[in-house]
């Protein structure tokens, strides 16, 4: 085991280029594995939430003034930062997230910066178009939004925060962050390496709390743009928020995504992707294929490889290096993924494997002989529950798959790339795999439609949701009005 990292942080919140400690209600931060305190922080009161802002707002437009290669620069040397400290933030965010430490070093902080290094290298590129018209031109210039508010989920803490952070520094905004209550120790780390990295105060603040602070953020008519990663409900309740004032929204919320298997597919590969499409991060991934359907000729056999593949999963300890399935984020959340389970057994699927589990843990979960009208096969678990159905032909799939009010992701496994081609021309989903499922590379955008979402993250499409443009019309002659 890996030595113990320190996770009480210096102090709750990050403002203005400092630690400041938080004057709201306790927030006590558990170890999802067994429940132990590992730090004990402090709610930003409604006062401090103002103060963020106003740093921010204070700061922007220095920041903004300087030419986006500096800006760059700043956010690849906090890449390379987290980089050299992988292994100590990593096991952080499994001490915050209960995720295993095996899934961390890979996929948490290192997707952090390799946002950072991404947009980082974008800088230069963020330019306006010349638009020639004969004697006279146009010409645009991108700029900022201001200020802009983040707010995180527990699932990805720190890969969210840097996610959002890094296409919003490097266009010239300032953020103001709230992370989840449930994992609120990554994003302090995030304000910390930027900071060192050359960031200046308060471009990038952090305040903490549950759903009041997050209802200040995004209240003050000084935020520009609002970013988040949540549920639908929190997400309509900000895109309201935000309408009062026209303020500029990306919204990345849940789903319940298709994962279709014909019978032509690599066996071998379409369980393995089903297995990190449902597994993965215990399955608390907003993108899973939670729906997998498959064709009725490999049915039977997809369902038997799978069942001898989950038998063999190691569950324990997330700070053991040969664990790879850890504990569920909290007790609420264990006790709604139960009561799913229950559902579908209520309903009449067939549990092929895993089931409730106890304590801190619900074991891979496997549901065959489904239907589509079973609350199973509509509404997100967000946990680790896979629900089988069975197709015939792809014009039937496609249909099922498609009636859903999400639209995040979907996949498709078969050999006919023709036919993999045709059916991802027709899902509705914002992300879509073929013969792949949940790579979500930063050079890539990533967003739903429908209930899904608003607006892209990742890849140089998401600097179009931090940045407005303005065109400026150039006459290069005399003005010949008609009065």
């Amino acid at each position: 085991m890996s030595q113990p990292v320190i996770t009480q942080p210096t102090a709750s919140l990050y403002i203005d280029g400092a630690f400041v400690e938080g004057r709201g209600a306790s927030l006590p931060v558990l170890f999802p594995f067994d429940g132990s305190l590992i730090a004990t922080l402090h709610e930003a009161s409604t006062t401090q939430v103002a103060d963020a802002v106003a740093a921010a707002e204070r700061a922007q437009p220095a920041w903004a003034a300087l030419a986006p290669v500096e800006r760059g620069r700043v956010l690849q040397r906090a890449a390379a930062i987290i980089r050299e400290r992988n292994a100590d933030l990593s096991m952080l965010e499994t001490l915050d997230t209960g995720k295993p430490i095996q899934e961390t070093l890979v996929a948490d902080w290192e997707s952090g910066a390799a946002a950072l290094e991404y947009f980082g290298g974008l800088a230069a590129t963020l330019t306006g178009q010349m638009i020639p018209l004969g004697r006279d031109w146009v010409y645009t210039i991108r700029e900022p939004l201001g200020v802009c508010a983040g707010i995180g989920a527990w699932n990805y803490p720190s890969q969210i925060a840097c996610w959002k952070a890094a296409p919003a520094l490097v266009m010239g905004n300032a953020m103001v962050f709230k992370p989840s209550e449930e994992t609120p120790l990554g994003a302090l780390k995030l304000a910390e390496i930027l900071t060192e990295a050359g960031l200046p105060a308060g471009i990038f603040n952090v305040v903490q709390g549950r759903g009041a602070v997050g209802a200040a953020l995004t209240g003050d008519a000084r935020v520009a743009k609002i970013s988040l990663t949540g549920s639908v409900p929190t997400g309509q309740r900000v895109y309201a928020a935000a309408a009062e004032g026209l303020r500029h929204v990306t919204l990345e919320l849940g789903g319940k995504s298709p994962l279709i298997v014909f019978d032509d597919a690599s066996l071998d590969d379409a369980v393995g992707a089903a297995m990190m499409a449902n597994f993965y991060s215990s399955g608390q991934v907003c993108s899973n294929g939670t729906r997998v359907f498959l064709q009725s000729g490999i049915r039977d056999a997809f369902l038997d490889r799978l069942a001898a593949r989950v038998a063999s999963v190691r569950i324990g300890d997330p700070r053991d290096p040969d664990t790879q399935f850890g504990p569920i984020i909290s007790p609420g959340q264990a006790a709604s993924i139960r009561a799913a389970i229950a559902a579908g057994q209520a309903e009449g699927a067939r549990l092929v494997a895993g089931g409730p589990g106890e304590g801190a843990f619900v074991p891979p979960t496997v549901f065959a002989d489904a239907t589509d009208d079973m609350a199973l096969a509509r509404e997100e678990i967000f946990g680790p529950v896979l629900t089988a159905l069975g197709f015939e032909t792809e014009d039937e799939v496609i249909a099922r798959a498609n009636a859903t009010q999400f639209g995040l992701a979907a996949g498709v496994f078969t050999r006919d790339l023709a036919r993999a081609h045709r059916v991802v021309a027709r899902l509705q989903a914002g992300t879509c795999w073929i013969n792949a499922y949940n790579l979500t590379p930063v050079e890539a955008p990533f967003g739903g439609v429908k209930m899904s979402g608003l607006g892209r993250e990742n890849s140089a499409a998401a600097i179009e949701h931090y940045s407005q443009l303005k065109s400026v019309y150039v006459g290069m002659g005399a003005v010949d009005a008609p009065y």
